[in-house]
């Protein structure tokens, strides 16, 4: 295959459905969400198998742990994406919203009117459920989409991509709206990235280094979403019964997903009271707890956690685990959580468990991550939880878009005047 002229290709028919997407009628994008919704449920056996296929592969390449986990597709987790998609049939349509409409002394009056962004590529590792969310998002706002997934997922992603064509098909849209590459040729990224005539924005799912190439090598806008360094703040005025639960789910519901906490503080008023309960619970879910001294004094009066304790480094406080393995520090109170998490964070998501309001209220103002939350799971970070249908990725930059990008991060705004003869004088 000559990667160029097949990227070349896509993008040329992706630039011309383009301008039907983005002309689409409202009725039209959710006929077309609902039919693949349709589609999903119907072949989610051929889904499941398409997905074993990879899994088996994924083995046989010796795929981490973590890796497996994302790339792993259950039957619950293909009528999640058959509602994902019917959840964002259900929202208001972005596209072609007027806000902000103020009259001007000239008489005119201005506005905001909101577009699509034109043309994304998406490039993604090993979670096939992506390939439908992100083909959803893209559908209803109006977009066009060049999805290029992990080798990992090709199967799947190829199964689900079927039932996006005839999806698009069905409802009079062009089915070159939603394109998945086809080959796993590396060099297909780098045509990607490198096509402004064809690709309006980048956006880039998956590890650390995949992001920093991508951020590096483009030639197009790109919406990053960097390492998940979560944070849990326990403050002096936590209530034990929600602080326990709250660190549990966060950490330990999943531990390969960016909104995974990777690193608890703990005021050191609550230590005593608090460390003991919570490493008894890490320990019964096998949690490596990577200490700083004061922690690890504490935990360490429990025999059982022994082996489960090790002392932190400096490179620990900065580090996005996606394993069961945990950062804890003891810490003074409020003001050197906000410091630390400031430091080391990824601004991504981070919580704090307090009952004092303006405790609470300060965290949220003065801590410069993405979402930021009061006596809730780190987990919540996402687009599906946020009410969003679901999400394009979870960016970590602070311009166009930030946190859980939905519908409306995947739209711009240009602006608009209404007149009636006036001229300029």
């Amino acid at each position: 295959m000559d990667i160029k002229n097949y990227m070349q290709d896509l993008g040329r028919q992706a630039r011309a459905a383009s301008r039907l997407m983005a002309a689409a009628s409202t009725e039209a994008k959710n006929t077309a969400l609902c039919a693949i919704a349709a589609k999903i449920r119907e072949r989610a056996g051929e889904l499941l198998a398409a997905n074993a296929r990879d899994l088996e592969q994924a083995r046989a390449d010796g795929l981490e742990p973590a890796m497996l986990d994302r790339l792993t597709l259950t039957a619950k987790g293909v009528e999640t994406m058959a509602a994902g998609l019917e959840q964002i049939a259900s929202l208001p349509d972005p596209v072609g919203e007027i806000t902000d409409v103020k009259r001007r002394p000239s008489g005119i009056q201005v506005g905001h009117m909101r577009v699509p962004l034109g043309v994304i590529g998406i490039i993604y590792e090993a979670r096939p459920n992506v390939t439908a969310d992100a083909a959803g998002l893209c559908l209803k706002s109006g977009n066009a989409a060049i999805l290029r997934g992990g080798k990992e997922a090709l199967h799947c992603n190829q199964a689900i991509a079927a039932c996006v064509r005839e999806g698009l098909e069905e409802a009079g849209l062009p089915a070159a709206g939603v394109q998945v590459v086809e080959t796993t040729d590396r060099a297909a990224v780098g045509e990607l990235i490198t096509m402004p005539a064809f690709v309006d924005v980048i956006v880039p799912r998956g590890g650390k280094g995949l992001i920093e190439r991508i951020s590096r090598d483009a030639r197009v806008p790109v919406i990053k979403h960097l390492d998940g360094n979560c944070h849990v703040y326990l403050d002096d005025a936590a209530d034990a019964a929600k602080a326990l639960p709250i660190v549990e789910n966060s950490k330990t519901q999943r531990y390969g997903t960016c909104n995974t906490a990777e690193s608890l503080l703990v005021a050191r008023s609550q230590a005593p009271a608090l460390l003991p309960a919570i490493g008894a619970m890490f320990e019964s879910k096998g949690v490596e707890m990577r200490c700083c001294p004061e922690s690890l004094a504490i935990l360490s009066a429990n025999p059982s956690l022994t082996r489960l304790l090790k002392e932190a480094t400096e490179a620990d406080w900065s580090e996005e685990y996606l394993a069961p393995v945990i950062a804890i520090k003891v810490v003074a109170g409020l003001d050197a959580a906000i410091n630390h998490i400031n430091t080391y964070s990824s601004q991504h998501t981070e919580s704090i468990v307090t009952e004092n309001y303006s405790h609470a209220m300060r965290f949220l103002r003065e801590v410069d991550s993405a979402s930021v939350m009061v006596n809730a799971s780190t987990r919540f970070a996402d687009g599906f939880e946020y009410g969003l249908g679901a999400e394009i990725g979870i960016s970590t930059d602070k311009i166009h878009a930030r946190g859980p990008v939905g519908l409306e991060g995947l739209t711009s705004q240009k602006w608009i005047v209404f007149g009636n003869g006036e001229v300029r004088k």
